[in-house]
């Protein structure tokens, strides 16, 4: 196979190259890439921790119960877990909501924040709203801030220029994304994860996330979790070394990763974003209704169908991550650094995420 064959040239590193080859090859030839959704030789079944969720717990957060959920690992990649969509029917529409309305505003950060007065940027969602609700099939529109929208940090907020977290830049993490975190790091053996910190990366049909390893948390022993809503991807993982040929993957709409153990410090990226598989505007998955009846202290709440009609026409052409992490162990602190400025504010020229239209780069490092 061509993707094969790529590894075994000589001159740049294997995960580059497959990394352009997925990159600028068209859709038809992704013969080599692993589907969850029909598991190969190099898939196995993994065991989850059913009785650390209660079903009460799973149906808070928008899950199904546990039992119920498909966790699958990769032969060579010993901690790595994929969960093919576990949500409910219709709560994978509260969490692209709030990646949209909500989790953009402040005190959180996002990379408008770099060329925008802070005035411009409160309200990313009110002045986006009309704007995206009208929007046609014409690349030369112009586009929405939300559209312009590349990455939002949460709680303890990442300095895209040190590469690392500070005690004195930091600020609420949202309960329900905390929760939801919670009860899938339980589901995968971590009980007691606590997330700490978020990064979400909005991308579209042109992006792409360069190769990269999240190791800036001081506690590398607890996994990171990775989540994925609208349109589809292909997520390449790599190994501890840049020469180490990645495994391509597709990732659709709920899907979930876990990095963990040795998988935890892997090089990893996302060469391309994919129309959904099933050739619609929007994976079914995202038409579903949302049932009438939550659960006493449920998380997901209902999204208007104003709200609704605005995140759908928005992800027709895009696709939202949102990766959370614990940064501290039990009882770790940050070392004192004199001088430190935690701004969390990310330079363009040191960061991943990349575009090939327009001139901006705004490029988160993490997936």
């Amino acid at each position: 196979m061509a993707a094969a064959a790529l590894t075994r040239e000589g001159g740049e590193d294997a995960f580059r190259r497959l990394f352009r080859f997925y990159r600028q090859r068209d859709a038809s030839d992704l013969r080599g890439v692993v589907d969850f959704s029909a598991p190969g030789a190099q898939v196995f079944r993994s065991q989850l921790s059913i009785s650390s969720v209660s079903d009460q717990d799973a149906y808070r957060a928008g899950l199904q119960p546990v039992s119920q959920w498909k966790a699958y690992g990769l032969n060579g990649y010993p901690g790595f877990i994929f969960i093919p969509n576990p949500f409910l029917p219709g709560c994978q529409r509260h969490w692209v909501r709030q990646c949209l309305k909500l989790y953009p505003q402040k005190p959180n950060v996002c990379n408008l924040d770099l060329h925008m007065a802070p005035e411009k940027t409160i309200d990313l969602w009110g002045q986006s709203k009309e704007q995206l609700r009208r929007k046609g099939s014409s690349k030369w529109e112009p586009r929405s801030l939300l559209e312009k929208l590349r990455w939002v940090t949460l709680g303890y907020h990442y300095n895209w220029d040190t590469k690392k977290y500070t005690a004195n830049h930091h600020t609420p993490f949202p309960s329900d994304l905390a929760f939801l975190s919670e009860q899938v790091a339980a589901a995968c053996g971590f009980r007691g994860f606590q997330a700490q910190a978020g990064i979400l990366n909005y991308y579209h049909f042109d992006s792409s996330l360069g190769i990269h390893v999240d190791e800036s948390e001081l506690d590398h022993s607890r996994p990171l979790l990775s989540f994925s809503f609208g349109q589809s991807s292909i997520f390449l993982l790599g190994g501890l070394k840049r020469e180490d040929a990645p495994t391509a993957m597709f990732m659709h709409s709920g899907d979930i990763m876990v990095m963990s153990g040795l998988s935890r410090l892997l090089y990893h990226a996302v060469p391309r974003v994919l129309p959904n598989p099933e050739g619609t505007a929007l994976p079914s998955c995202l038409h579903q209704a949302l049932s009438s009846d939550l659960p006493v202290g449920s998380v997901i709440e209902h999204s208007s169908d104003e709200d609704w009609q605005v995140c759908a026409k928005y992800l027709q052409s895009s696709r939202i991550n949102m990766t959370i992490r614990q940064v501290l162990a039990e009882g770790q602190k940050f070392p004192e650094e004199s001088g430190t400025k935690g701004t969390g504010q990310a330079s363009s020229e040191h960061s991943h995420h990349e575009e090939n239209s327009r001139a901006k780069r705004h490029k988160p490092n993490t997936v």
